[in-house]
């Protein structure tokens, strides 16, 4: 029996697949069967024999998974969607995201696809499938032809008892072992380079503890004082998101208890990450973009740093200011970012980093991958060098400055079945009203419409990019900016019927 076509194609979340997998929070419908993971999953064989020219039984499909409790029988379910196409499945069990990726890298494991059982930072009752082929993740298109294949195929009951297992987080640990002993280049201890730094990690009970017990500890690291590293997807401690202001105080906690060198956390597939200093000041959001471009500026002097619409007026001075590097502040959504990346490397603009606020990175370097555990490792390896020479990872951002205000509202669109389109019309009047008031307007902006106000900060208003809801973002660079900014923009929203600007 097929399944529909718009209940599948209802799962699609941009360039993933995410759904309710399991009961558990009231007025919340499973929609994420085993069934509907079973045939998208025979989708990626079909899709997949179609890129590489393969027939379905030559390919060899790695499918990984998080701490999530749907986990299993959702993994099940893809090894006899992927059995039932004749293609061979390759059980990985526990591991991160990047890590599925590099199973096709990766010269002992070569394989021709990958899936990952993740909703990266979501409750516990939801699950999603993340897809990957030698060019990397799906793109948003890509998951929309997947569904609708999906829709054409039975359910496979293939018998899984054949499917070879793989311990691919070790192959894994193995290869970013590798690239913090070459990174540190510690000529006295070239085995064990971290010998005398304390380095905490919180996993969050996600799929991350094996960097504090895989990578750490083998590299000569003391991480005592390291928290959730059990996996248990109910995730009992915090949301396992370095967004979360639970989880940052969580590490923050465990770094000054501990008094650690460094602190590391991730999200749940650990394609996400921030960090901590001893003094228990945290680097993420523009301190993570900013740590990250310094610690790359030698390597690519004078190259373009692509980030989301939401940085700070204050990242875009340090890094031209004090890198001589170049800021291109684009768009939300980490394949964005990606993408923008790679397409400016294409036309000739070195670019080393497509970094979110949200603690996506993706470095050319590394496959442009969007990778929390390495880029873990490339701020271990700035921390072990000015370890060794008495220095400071602090040092590196020590000329940031930060706003002094920032709010964030949601304005929902109402009552209107094309909000996209209505949401766009209110963009432009949006702008129309900012230039009859001689406000000035950021050009070029990639992503709605962003108001300067010199000495006192600014204001972005954009278009959800999948729910009807319009973001605004405001920073204030001294105390009271945010509240006189926030009046202004309340003006210029005021008198749409179908925009709630209730919680301004």
């Amino acid at each position: 029996m097929k399944m529909d076509e718009k209940l599948l194609l209802r799962l699609q979340n941009g360039s993933d697949v995410r759904g309710i997998a399991m009961e558990g929070i009231e007025g919340e419908e499973v929609n994420l069967q085993p069934e509907a993971v079973n045939v998208i999953a025979g989708a990626f064989v079909r899709f997949l024999a179609k890129e590489t020219g393969k027939t379905p039984s030559a390919l060899k499909i790695a499918i990984g998974h998080d701490s999530r409790l749907s986990a299993q029988s959702l993994k099940e379910a893809s090894i006899k969607g992927i059995m039932g196409q004749g293609a061979m499945a390759v059980d990985c069990s526990m591991a991160s995201t990047p890590a599925m990726f590099m199973s096709i890298i990766f010269d002992e494991t070569r394989m021709d696809g990958a899936i990952m059982i993740t909703a990266s930072h979501l409750p516990f009752n939801r699950n999603g499938m993340k897809f990957f082929t030698a060019k990397g993740g799906l793109e948003k298109k890509d998951i929309t032809a997947l569904l609708q294949m999906a829709a054409t195929i039975d359910a496979a009951k293939a018998d899984i008892a054949g499917a070879p297992k793989l311990d691919l987080i070790e192959i894994y640990a193995r290869h970013l072992r590798e690239k913090i002993q070459s990174g540190v280049n510690n000529r006295e201890n070239y085995d064990r380079p971290l010998l005398g730094m304390h380095i905490v990690v919180d996993a969050g009970n996600g799929a991350g503890g094996f960097f504090a017990d895989r990578v750490l500890k083998p590299l000569g690291a003391d991480t005592e004082g390291s928290c959730f590293l059990e996996p248990d997807g109910h995730f009992p401690n915090h949301i396992p998101n370095p967004e979360n202001k639970e989880a940052m105080a969580a590490i923050k906690g465990a770094v000054l208890s501990s008094k650690a060198d460094l602190g590391i956390i991730f999200d749940t597939d650990v394609d996400r990450m921030s960090a901590v200093l001893p003094d228990g000041k945290d680097i993420s959001r523009n301190a993570l973009i900013a740590m990250m471009a310094a610690i790359l500026r030698a390597d690519y002097p004078g190259s373009t740093i692509v980030t989301d619409s939401v940085t700070s007026d204050e990242l875009t001075d340090f890094l031209e200011k004090h890198l001589s590097m170049k800021h291109h502040r684009f768009m939300r959504g980490y394949k964005n970012v990606i993408n923008e990346c790679i397409r400016l490397n294409n036309s000739g603009t070195v670019s080393p980093l497509a970094i979110e606020t949200s603690g996506h990175g993706a470095l050319s370097e590394n496959y442009y991958l969007d990778d929390g555990a390495y880029l873990a490792v490339k701020l271990i390896i700035a921390a072990a060098q000015a370890f060794k020479n008495g220095g400071s990872l602090a040092s590196l951002i020590a000329d940031l400055d930060y706003p002094a205000e920032a709010k964030e509202y949601r304005l929902y669109i109402r009552g209107v079945e094309d909000f996209k389109a209505y949401g766009n019309d209110v963009l432009e009047k949006f702008k129309e009203r900012a230039a009859k008031k001689g406000i000035r307007i950021a050009s070029p902006s990639y992503e709605g419409v962003r108001l300067v106000f010199p000495n006192k900060g600014w204001i972005l208003l954009r278009l959800s990019l999948h729910d009807p809801n319009m973001p605004m973002n405001i920073e204030g660079k001294q105390p009271g900016d945010c509240d006189e900014l926030t009046q202004i923009a309340k003006e210029l929203v005021a008198g749409f019927d179908h925009l709630d600007t209730s919680v301004m």
